[in-house]
């Protein structure tokens, strides 16, 4: 449990504790303050894509509201693309001063927000290592008809810009994993799958075997994971269950009571 405590330069609150994770509630920004300079092994990050513009969308066949919360709303201190770059610039700026030295970050993206973070990762000093194409087998359709269905996101891994930065991948894994082949940056799967979300909905959860991935290819055992919009805590499920320690913030408390129970899950075993 010391090593999650030495995390922060101040005594913190924590919604949710196990010895395993941690989980804050509050303005991503000023908790991402409170961790220790070059504290964090690994970051993945799934930031507001902004989409929540009153307009409809598909799922399970019905006609739904594209709305996720108010969250992904623009509100009255972001009204233009300029507004959200500055939101993932700023964020991006605090990840990086908690990032060690061979440390890498992830950040999950679509069309909509992905082409902002991509230069914002450059503009604040990093390193994009490979671009991530998660194409879905079972995506909703495309209800305008006047475009190709959108089926694909993408994710970015990035290091440090710094000569002295050498992030670790786990290339013989992910070899194993791929049938004794390279591991190609086109990953395909399903949406995420109901039993993934028996503790709760959110409306952008990522399936599990993403972060399966994701974790196990930058992180070794006994090493830190950061989520900054941990929504749901998949992120957190994931590391803990191969054995990394896990720090996760979101500013809603319904989203973060998903999370503790996910978490108490997987430590406790699910009943």
């Amino acid at each position: 449990m010391e090593k999650l405590d030495e995390l922060f330069r101040d005594k913190v609150e924590y919604y949710y504790e196990n010895p395993m994770a941690r989980l804050l509630h509050g303005d991503t920004f000023e908790l991402l303050t409170k961790f220790q300079p070059e504290s964090v092994d690994m970051i993945f990050a799934d930031p507001p894509y902004f989409l929540s513009n009153d307009g409809i969308s598909c799922k399970g066949g019905k006609m739904v509201s594209v709305n996720k919360g108010n969250w992904d709303k623009l509100g009255s201190a972001v009204t233009s693309f300029e507004d959200k770059h500055d939101f993932n610039r700023k964020w991006l700026r605090l990840c990086k001063t908690i990032l060690k030295t061979n440390g890498s970050i992830w950040v999950s993206g679509t069309l909509h927000n992905i082409y902002s973070i991509g230069m914002a990762l450059e503009q604040e000093g990093f390193k994009i290592i490979n671009n991530i194409t998660w194409q879905k087998t079972n995506p909703p359709p495309n209800l305008a008809c006047r475009c190709f269905t959108h089926s694909t996101e993408t994710i970015l891994w990035a290091q440090k810009a710094d000569k002295k930065s050498r992030h670790y991948f786990n290339y013989k894994l992910m070899k194993e994993l791929n049938g004794g082949k390279q591991m190609k940056d086109v990953w395909t799967g399903s949406l995420t799958k109901p039993s993934e979300k028996a503790a709760g909905k959110h409306p952008t959860q990522k399936p599990e075997y993403l972060l399966e991935k994701i974790v196990q290819a930058s992180t070794q055992a006994g090493e830190i994971v950061l989520d900054p919009f941990c929504g749901s805590g998949t992120t957190g499920v994931v590391a803990n269950r191969y054995g990394r320690y896990f720090a996760g913030i979101d500013n809603e408390a319904e989203y973060l009571s998903i999370s503790k129970k996910r978490l108490e899950w997987e430590f406790n075993g699910k009943a």
